[in-house]
């Protein structure tokens, strides 16, 4: 008797796929939705029909039929990307060029950056069976090389891609025959709940590439003279191969709904057990099958009558089928009363892909699942007459069929029954809307940062999400920009748009597309291994203080508490607070009639918690100075930002700078502070690495500011700095007036101030995507660690294919 062990669910967050008719998942939902037929005659380049077809079962060397289920171009591998030789690139078979395309693929569905589970318990779990690539390699024994077992060993096929990603989770092969992929599955929920595992990658393949497998499957009487899956059909007699690869990212619930991810179905339960001695080794056992669904349904806590859907091994053998349609039956008929359960099979649209077959059938569920609707199962004339579903809530759904609306819980059954006697059940749910993040809200602007290895591949990036753009006018620009920052690794070739709308953002990929030059359209090789350095240079100069950075203030918490930090601390040491500069209609001059701080002084330190406020700001995204200038109140924010000066110390002597010039009504140029000797460039304190330059001195007048300051930028250019970066909020910074006065160099990029009373974030991204094409790495999770936006299925890295193979 069955034993419940019952654990925590799964999540799946990701998808990816490749199969007949359909390159990725939409596209394999389109083809399910309008009941598409994607079996074909045999393309030349696998075998000459014509020479191999024969009706005759009995004929030596033949096959019975001329069909199947093919990918395009399985002879091709963006090599370059995977960091693959050419000369090793011929000697992969095309199953793991299968799985490192399709399993990067998936893991850029679910809104992970690949690079980022560098080290991470992740595990790979690939159901693969087939050698035919052998043929090709070790067709020439003078030509076995290095690289020609690697490349054709099934266990690579996991390790290769664990390997690539830097993974530390378990990786390996999976061979049950038919159920290969679901028991893949299995062992991946396990790892799962058994701590071994943080996030699973696990998947099928299958490629068929000669003709002697379908030689001995026809001689076995197991393939369909017309070469279609006729399930449940009085005509059913065997099935059609078929090829591809789908692969799916897994979590733990709890995980996957604390990290904000994008749940697309749910792994309730599964159970895997074997026939035994029964029948004969390849025979069917209806006693088994029942049994594996029955613990699938203990162990996930589901009753039999909530199941509403199964998607059946179903290959399409009259005994086969009739056998399963009748385990089903005796296990999800009791308690059901008048609740339909739907029955389909996907080899009816793709063929049997056998060891990939149950991933193709898990795919299509979490699918259906997600769009509410039961595709069309086709080539279904006549019922079998081996079985009956008059009288029974059991159905076919030869149109398509919405999920019942008013089911409390969406519950599906997948199957797959290995031909050697593994069989395999999973119970899928749908994502309750429980698990769906509260609603996204967005900035005034937005940036969307792509990138790819090569032009030509960033060029093809554009055009997709062009493209996705024009196909999912609903998604909002803001969850759009987060996915692709935060949800993909960042290659050397970028582009960065800036834009206020998805409408916009569609005009400016164009403009890039058709190389029109446009403003908030960057683009630039980065990705350089050199360590970039940066220098923050903090000037004077601003005037009327009102409403300068309320739009950060209102809506950055790192920025708001640098601010109320500094604020905290002009109130203990004068009694007046800086707030009201921070806000659109700030009431300053009330403020100016405090007896604690003259105007002059309450603008200077105002500007001085501005620019400390705007450093932290930018710290917090991963722009960190690796030095620091000092011009008039900047000084002292460059002394404090580098740890020459406390917060305390440096807004103290920010306030006794404001007095002296307002008292003795000095230029502000002639200003002398009591301040430690900072006529040098010393260490900091808090990051080795970094320096700072000052243009205060202590004992000797110092020439006019901003030829000292120009002298101080000139030794940034003497060290190579990549970037300067003015942090002053006015339109018109310093810039200007050094321009003809500082020496140009190409490899220098300067970044001037901008105003950020209006569209600071237009010029905020304008800024930080000039660093991001050059090469500077961001942290966008943290730019976006204040808006609650959802994780988007966006368009997958265009990889770009060349000729790979063997020939014989």
């Amino acid at each position: 008797m069955e034993k419940s062990v019952e654990r925590e669910a799964i999540a799946i967050v990701g998808l990816g796929c490749r199969f007949p008719g359909a390159e990725n998942p939409e596209a394999f939902w389109q083809l399910l939705q309008e009941g598409v037929d994607a079996i074909a005659e045999v393309p030349p380049e696998r075998w000459d029909v014509n020479e191999l077809y024969d009706e005759a079962i009995a004929a030596p060397g033949k096959i019975n039929n001329r069909w199947g289920g093919f990918l395009d171009r399985i002879d091709g591998l963006d090599a370059d990307f995977f960091g693959i030789t050419p000369a090793q690139a011929k000697e992969i078979d095309p199953q793991q060029r299968l799985v490192l395309e399709v399993g990067w693929e998936a893991i850029e569905n679910s809104g992970i950056a690949p690079d980022k589970l560098a080290g991470s318990k992740t595990g790979l779990f690939v159901g693969i069976g087939t050698y035919d690539y052998n043929k090709h390699v070790y067709y020439d024994r003078t030509s076995i090389n290095p690289y020609t077992t690697v490349g054709t060993s099934n266990a690579i096929a996991a390790s290769r891609l664990s390997y690539l990603l830097d993974l530390h989770g378990p990786s390996m092969a999976v061979d049950t025959a038919c159920s290969s992929a679901l028991v893949a599955l299995h062992l991946a929920c396990q790892s799962l709940q058994l701590q071994e595992s943080d996030l699973c990658l696990v998947g099928g393949v299958n490629a068929i590439v000669n003709p002697e497998v379908t030689i001995g499957l026809s001689k076995a009487g197991m393939l369909s003279a017309d070469g279609r899956c006729k399930t449940f059909d009085a005509s059913a007699d065997g099935y059609v191969r078929g090829e591809g690869c789908g692969m799916v990212v897994l979590k733990r619930l709890t995980d996957a709904i604390a990290d904000g991810d994008n749940i697309q179905a749910a792994i309730r339960g599964s159970a895997v057990n074997h026939n035994g001695m029964t029948n004969g080794l390849t025979a069917p056992s209806r006693h088994y099958q029942e049994a594996a669904i029955r613990q699938a349904l203990l162990n996930a806590g589901v009753q039999p009558a909530e199941i509403s859907y199964v998607e059946v091994q179903g290959t399409g053998t009259a005994l086969g089928d009739a056998m399963e349609v009748k385990a089903l039956q005796a296990v999800l008929t009791p308690g059901r009363e008048d609740r339909p359960c739907w029955l389909g099979s996907v080899k009816t649209n793709i063929g049997h892909l056998e060891a990939a077959s149950g991933i193709a059938s898990l795919i299509k569920v979490v699918l259906s699942l997600q769009h509410g609707e039961i595709p069309p199962h086709l080539h279904l004339k006549q019922l079998s007459s081996y079985f009956s579903l008059a009288g029974t809530p059991f159905a076919i759904p030869s149109q398509r069929q919405s999920w019942p609306a008013d089911a409390k819980r969406r519950l599906a059954g997948v199957s797959a029954f290995g031909f050697g006697g593994t069989n395999s059940h999973v119970v899928v749910e749908a994502a309750p809307e429980l698990f769906k993040t509260e609603e996204s809200s967005d900035r005034p602007a937005q940036i969307l940062a792509i990138s790819a290895k090569t032009p030509a591949a960033l060029q093809a990036l554009a055009e997709r999400y062009q493209s996705y753009l024009e196909s999912h006018p609903e998604a909002k620009m803001g969850d759009i920009c987060f996915t692709a920052n935060t949800g993909r690794s960042h290659f050397e070739h970028r582009l960065a748009v800036v834009a206020e709308s998805t409408t916009q953002l569609h005009e400016r990929l164009g403009d890039f597309i058709h190389q029109r030059e446009t403003v908030g359209v960057l683009s630039g090789r980065g990705g350089r291994k050199k360590r970039l350095k940066i220098a923050f240079v903090f000037t004077e100069g601003v005037g009327d203080m009102r409403g300068l950075g309320h739009q950060l203030y209102e809506t950055q918490s790192i920025f708001r508490e640098a601010i109320e930090h500094c604020d905290r601390i002009v109130q203990t040491q004068t009694g007046q607070s800086l707030l009201a500069v921070f806000h659109p209609q700030p009431a300053i001059d009330q403020d100016f009639s405090q007896p604690a701080l003259d105007e002059t002084t309450f603008r200077f330190t105002a500007l001085f918690a501005l620019e400390y406020a705007l450093t932290q700001l930018w710290k917090s995204w991963g722009i960190h100075p690796t030095l620091a200038i000092g011009y008039g109140v900047g000084d002292n924010v460059a002394n404090c930002v580098s740890g020459k000066l406390t917060l305390e110390d440096a807004i103290a002597s920010t306030i006794e700078r404001g007095k002296l010039l307002q008292t003795q009504s000095l230029e502000r140029e002639k200003v002398r502070i009591s301040l430690p000797d900072l006529n040098q460039i010393f260490p900091v304190k808090t990051e080795g690495t970094q320096t700072l330059i000052s243009t205060l001195e202590k004992d000797n007048p110092p020439p006019h500011p901003l030829a000292k300051l120009s002298e101080c930028l000139e030794t940034v250019v003497e060290q190579k700095y990549d970037f300067v970066l003015e942090i002053n909020p006015e339109q018109t910074g310093i810039f200007g007036l050094l321009r003809d006065r500082i020496s140009t160099d190409a490899n220098v990029c300067w970044l001037p101030s901008k105003d950020l009373r209006q569209s600071a974030w237009q010029h905020i991204f304008q800024t930080l995507g000039e660093l991001y094409i050059r090469g500077w790495s961001v942290d966008w999770s943290a730019l976006d660690r204040d808006y609650p936006h959802h994780r988007l299925q966006l368009p997958t890295y265009p990889f770009q294919r060349q000729r790979y193979w063997i020939d014989i």
